[in-house]
């Protein structure tokens, strides 16, 4: 547990970005940081993107004042800085897919060879015992990190939705840490929680907080992306790890499915994978009806229970390769739902009109 002076990170944290959120909104507006509505965003007004940049700073202010450093600190450090200053590039002059994969892959290679933590085993994934990767975990890797990034990019649509899951994820890996006995870890994930709550705050603009609304651009999701699959590949691998490689899985397990699923939906179509759309589950979500709020909570809900699967599958110890296959029925499920969903929403209507005849 933490003591009070493993409470200094925290409170710098949160009071750092708390600071830096309304100090950084004029800033953005001059540097050309801002989100303007158009045919994907409904938004209302110009918007300030420095929600990454806040976080980012607010995390490395605390690290070095508090003489507090996540584990492999100047790497991971030196690759989030890179993640956000290239999520500050596409906010301001939206750069081309190919441009920011590159970058992104980059990144990958800090945490994966420069910092060495990288996926060593998968665990018993098929039932035949624990899969050892060797060279190949260190390629694996740089698939996972790219992927992870770009599933909580992709989410990012919503006030609330990427900074809510990520606190979902976040506090799941509290949770395992401490059950597990390693909670001398868990000052990782808190301190990234202190700087996400104050952004929360700003961006669902919650009482007292109204009138500065922030969002957090393309480079807080990266960022928090990058932090994500940096702690979840440290947590899983190792002598000792705190969760299993498939539980990590379940935890971040509906941004991966929903990007999945876009991305082969594209592809069918013959588009680029990441060509940006309307398609997403919270775009869904609202065209059937919900509002933005009711979106929200529904989908962090449907998070909190791929997290929740995952949480309970690893206190009960079942069988890692029975959540692998789960994940992969489930996957398949999820794809074809939401390739046809509309299809699906009109036959309940049907079946609901015939149940209940109008009089």
């Amino acid at each position: 547990m933490l003591n009070h002076l493993q409470f200094m990170p925290i409170f710098t944290a949160f009071f750092v970005a708390l600071l830096l959120l309304v100090v950084m909104t004029p800033v953005a507006h001059q540097w050309g940081l801002v989100d303007q509505p158009d045919y994907r965003k409904n938004h209302k007004g110009i918007v300030p993107l420095t929600g990454g940049l806040a976080m980012f700073v607010a995390i490395l202010v605390a690290s070095f004042v508090t003489d507090f450093w996540l584990k492999n600190d100047p790497q991971y450090f030196t690759a989030a800085a890179v993640v956000v200053t290239l999520g500050m590039l596409d906010d301001r002059f939206d750069l081309s897919a190919k441009g920011r994969l590159a970058f992104q892959f980059g990144v990958a290679a800090i945490m994966a060879w420069s910092a060495q933590n990288y996926l060593t085993s998968l665990g018993d994934l098929i039932g035949f015992g624990e899969i050892h990767l060797g060279l190949a975990g260190y390629f694996l890797t740089l698939v996972c990190v790219v992927g992870v990034i770009n599933a909580f990019n992709m989410i990012d649509g919503i006030d609330g939705l990427a900074g809510g899951m990520s606190l979902v994820v976040l506090l799941s890996v509290v949770f395992l840490l401490l059950v597990s006995k390693n909670g001398a870890a868990i000052m990782g994930p808190v301190l990234v929680i202190s700087a996400l709550v104050p952004f929360l705050a700003f961006n669902l603009s919650i009482k007292g907080f109204k009138g500065n609304k922030i969002f957090m651009g393309d480079s807080g999701s990266m960022f928090i992306g990058l932090t994500i699959v940096w702690l979840l590949v440290e947590y899983t691998q190792g002598s000792q790890p705190a969760m299993r490689p498939i539980t990590a899985v379940w935890l971040i397990g509906l941004p991966l499915m929903d990007m999945a699923a876009i991305m082969y939906r594209r592809a069918r179509k013959g588009q680029s994978v990441l060509k940006p759309d309307r398609q997403h589950l919270h775009n869904i979500f609202i065209r059937a009806g919900l509002s933005s709020k009711k979106s929200l909570v529904a989908i962090l809900l449907l998070g909190s229970l791929y997290a929740f699967v995952g949480i309970a599958s690893e206190m009960l110890k079942v069988p890692e390769y029975i959540m692998f296959f789960a994940f992969l029925i489930l996957l398949v499920v999820y794809s074809y739902v939401i390739q046809n969903i509309w299809i699906i929403l009109r036959r309940l209507r049907r079946l609901r009109k015939s149940a209940f005849p109008i009089s």
